[in-house]
């Protein structure tokens, strides 16, 4: 009997299809039932070559041999996953497997990994494709009823190739001529390089602020305040600080009469539905999770609790079929907290209103929304908690009625000088009532609002004081990942360009996708390129270095945003690939010529006197995401050192977090902030647990005994010692 082949990208979802499809029969590395054989990848088990498989001499980096640019680019299986890949190749070549199914993920990356696979296994079978959302039976099941010929991927294909082949061309080559002309680790690259960028001018802007005074002025009556506005323009604040007192001394003590009253009826509808960068954008903000570990949990949720669609998504609506299964995504949601608002919806007609719903604005995937799998929500951690509530808050939004309100407001003569005041009154809390316990969502209408009186015109209203408020003017502020997630994806707001390319940007989505997005972030950070303050990213001495060492062009987002439109018309089947490429190479060898011309300079800021037990070269500390660490300044060896770990213990002094410091029995508690240090293994025999145990109840209890002690007076020998010990 001929059998079909399904390949999926991780092993768990290859056992979910299994599953489905009743492929019972465990093997190494595959699945089989019998009709279907079920496989799967580890992500990537094959990928492009690195340079010295083309020439030895590349083995050795050395200026002289850039560019790098081999005629065809060679595919290797990872070494790391060799055995998988033996696994799915035999599976491929069975010769009862007539037809093969490709299941990795719906996108132009899952695309990559299984035609990669298929090249490389030198497979000419014919090949079907699985395109689904979710991983629900039910999806499971429909998509195998509904496979896709492949050839109606394989633009999506070519598109993801020319987008790898671009990436190693350029990449590795600006990657090697900076590494070898400033004797550093510098990497490069075109979305990383803009990111970067954009980073780097930011700070160099709050560092180029210079604050300005201004006023401004209220009136207190009361029950309210009112706040001047310039009669030409309506500006509240003022520069001149003489008229400013002048409009104080003049309105103090004069009576307020109010000359108009405007009441409007407003309504407005939900935020729209999730799509990953805002979703990721969300989770920063009020949870604090960085976009990488974001994409981590939904990827979970998709994956292994079913309970949620496709993170990799682009768009914010649904299809109209998909809109009709919405009752049955309902029930699924239908209990603790949701249950009411579930069933207050399909207690009555669900409108399938544009701003949701809308097949002209769906690309690959549509919105995060959850699936029709009824959750088990004692199964998930307080962050998958987290981060599906998001989701299902919202998608419930959607479908509730308006926030109505009333907004009225007041214009009120002082003197002949202008004030006004505004407020709402709630008719209707609608969608809102969702976030009743959860985040709240504030709208722009909503800023500054208070709650007025009734009021008509001609009232004379009791003003008790007139006065003055000296403010400053504020620099922009510093991305978080949050706002950088929104920079990525709308440039043409934070970099300064002509309407047109502006436009482009816009329209190309901005620079890297949804799917890339965090994996960038994350490598700043591992590049020690930038570091966190707080929520706030900074950029190190070496970013802001390599930013001013990178070729104009490269770090433009509006390069990286004509690759993006550009691959897009090849998945689309409006570009030839073979044009993208021969572009691609050309721009390398402009890249390398640049670096090699260049006579910029690299200093490390940050080189210690503590020699690296490799290579006994100096070695550098830096800040990573969780910790201080000496790295070497040897790229070919690599050696790393930990000095501190972050932890979100608060110190009892300052209440800043706590660094762990040492390693073994002299592990130690230390506030970067203050004098404030403890030992672990003293902390630790306390509560008979690692660190890693403790509740913030504990910590905080035991941190307030510790801080008592530390009051009493007493001057022991060991606390004197201690308190000289200078740990590095």
């Amino acid at each position: 009997m001929s059998k079909i082949l399904v390949l999926a990208e991780k092993p768990s979802v290859g056992r979910d299809l299994a599953r489905v499809l009743g492929c019972n029969r465990k093997n190494t590395g595959y699945l089989e039932g019998g009709r279907y054989v079920v496989t799967w990848a580890l992500g990537h088990l094959v990928t492009l070559a690195d340079p010295e498989a083309y020439d030895e001499k590349y083995k050795n980096w050395n200026l002289e041999d850039l560019p790098m640019l081999p005629q065809r680019l060679k595919l290797v299986v990872i070494r790391q996953s060799g055995k998988q890949f033996n696994v799915v190749k035999s599976q491929m070549n069975r010769k009862d497997v007539e037809e093969i199914v490709i299941a990795t993920d719906s996108g132009r990356e899952g695309e990559l990994v299984a035609r990669w696979i298929i090249e490389k296994a030198r497979i000419k079978k014919p090949l079907k494709r699985l395109w689904i959302s979710s991983q629900t039976d039910k999806s499971i099941r429909e998509g195998f009823k509904n496979l896709k010929p492949s050839f109606k991927y394989d633009n999506l294909y070519r598109a993801a190739q020319c987008r790898a082949e671009a990436d190693w061309i350029v990449g590795l080559n600006i990657t090697r001529a900076l590494t070898c002309k400033y004797n550093a680790q510098l990497t490069a690259g075109r979305v990383q390089s803009a990111t970067l960028a954009m980073i780097v001018d930011r700070e160099r802007e709050i560092h180029d602020f210079k604050p300005r005074n201004y006023y401004e002025i209220t009136a207190h009556s009361d029950r309210f305040k009112l706040k001047w506005a310039d009669k030409n323009g309506g500006r509240t604040g003022i520069f001149n600080k003489d008229r400013a007192e002048d409009i104080v001394r003049r309105t103090n003590g004069k009576p307020c009469s109010v000359v108009d009253v405007m009441e409007n009826d407003k309504r407005k509808f939900s935020p729209a539905l999730y799509d990953l960068t805002e979703l990721q954008r969300d989770a920063n903000r009020i949870f604090n999770y960085s976009a990488k570990q974001t994409l981590s949990i939904m990827q979970r949720l998709y994956e292994n609790y079913k309970v949620l669609t496709y993170p990799r998504t682009d768009s914010r609506y649904i299809p109209t079929d998909v809109f009709e299964t919405i009752p049955e995504r309902l029930k699924a949601i239908s209990l603790g907290n949701y249950k009411k608002f579930a069933q207050q919806i399909m207690g009555r007609k669900i409108i399938a209103r544009k701003s949701f719903v809308d097949n002209s604005k769906i690309g690959d995937h549509h919105a995060i929304i959850p699936t029709e799998q009824r959750v088990q929500l004692s199964k998930l951690s307080p962050e998958e908690m987290n981060v599906y509530d998001l989701v299902i808050r919202r998608f419930l939004a959607v479908m509730l009625p308006p926030y109505e309100y009333v907004q009225t407001s007041i214009k009120a003569d002082i003197a002949g000088e202008l004030f006004t005041a505004r407020g709402n009154v709630v008719k209707s809390s609608g969608w809102k009532k969702v976030y009743e316990r959860g985040e709240s969502v504030k709208t722009e209408t909503e800023k500054d609002d208070q709650v007025l009186p009734k009021i008509k015109k001609g009232d004379t209203l009791n003003i008790r004081a007139v006065k003055l408020n000296e403010l400053q003017t504020k620099p922009p502020a510093r991305f978080t990942e949050g706002t950088l997630l929104s920079a990525m994806e709308n440039p043409q707001k934070y970099v300064k360009l002509d309407r047109e390319n502006a436009k482009t940007l816009g329209e190309t989505g901005g620079i890297g996708t949804v799917a890339t997005r965090a994996d960038i972030i994350e490598k700043l950070f591992n590049m020690f390129y930038v570091e966190k303050k707080g929520r706030e990213i900074v950029p190190t001495s070496k970013g802001k270095q390599l930013v001013n060492l990178v070729p104009k062009g490269l770090k433009s987002p509006l390069m990286t945003a004509k690759w993006e439109r550009e691959l897009e018309n090849i998945s689309l089947g409006r570009e030839k690939p073979l044009v993208f490429s021969k572009k691609m190479r050309r721009y390398a060898v402009d890249l390398v010529d640049d670096v090699k011309k260049s006579s910029n300079k690299f200093v490390y800021d940050n080189l210690t006197g503590k020699k690296c037990p490799r290579c006994g070269k100096y070695m550098l500390q830096v800040k990573g995401k969780r910790g201080m660490m000496y790295v070497c300044q040897d790229r070919a060896c690599g050696y790393r050192e930990n000095i501190s770990r972050f932890t979100n213990i608060r110190c009892p002094e300052c209440h800043k977090k706590l660094e762990l410091r040492g390693e073994g029995q002299g592990r130690i508690y230390v506030c970067p902030n203050c004098s404030f240090r403890e030992k672990a293994s003293l902390f630790n025999k306390r509560f008979e647990k690692s660190e890693n145990g403790l509740n913030r109840r504990d910590v905080s209890k035991y941190m307030r005994k510790i801080k008592r002690e530390n009051e009493k007076p007493i001057n022991s020998s060991l606390a004197e010692a201690l308190s000289k010990l200078k740990l590095k």
